[in-house]
Order: C-alpha cells, then sequence, then structure tokens
C-alpha cells in the first residue's frame, strides 16, 4: 500500500485497513510457530503497512486539533 492511496480513504476505512493488517500479522506469527510461512516478507510489510496507517491517522487528528484552536 501507498500512502498516498491511504490518504485517499476516510477514517473509518483506514481503521478498518489497521484492524486486517494487525490480524494478518497475528496470522503470521501463528503460522512462523507452525512452521509453515509462505511468505517470510509478509510481516514486514505489515508491520510498515500498519506505521503508514497511523501515521495518517495521528496526521488527522493533530490537523484536526490545530483547526480547534
Amino acid at each position: 500500500m501507498k500512502a498516498r492511496d491511504l490518504r485517499d480513504l476516510s477514517d473509518e476505512e483506514l481503521q478498518g485497513r489497521l484492524k486486517e493488517r494487525r490480524e494478518d500479522l497475528m496470522t503470521f506469527r501463528i503460522q512462523l510457530t507452525t512452521s509453515s510461512v509462505e511468505n517470510v516478507r509478509a510481516a514486514r510489510n505489515a508491520r510498515r503497512d500498519i506505521a503508514r496507517i497511523m501515521t495518517i491517522l495521528r496526521e488527522r487528528e493533530l490537523a484536526a486539533n490545530r483547526e480547534a484552536k
């Protein structure tokens, strides 16, 4: 996922994507313990997507606070 694509989504959609990526990361960790991992880069990609989404949500939160003042 690219950051510019994520910025076009609403807050609700971003929260949904965040939940999905966290579930993907948990699934990866479970697969890792059972040694049935197909894509070893999945965890890295999931963590990066989570960070991107959280950054965008935080930027929006800060912008809303700035406008409120």
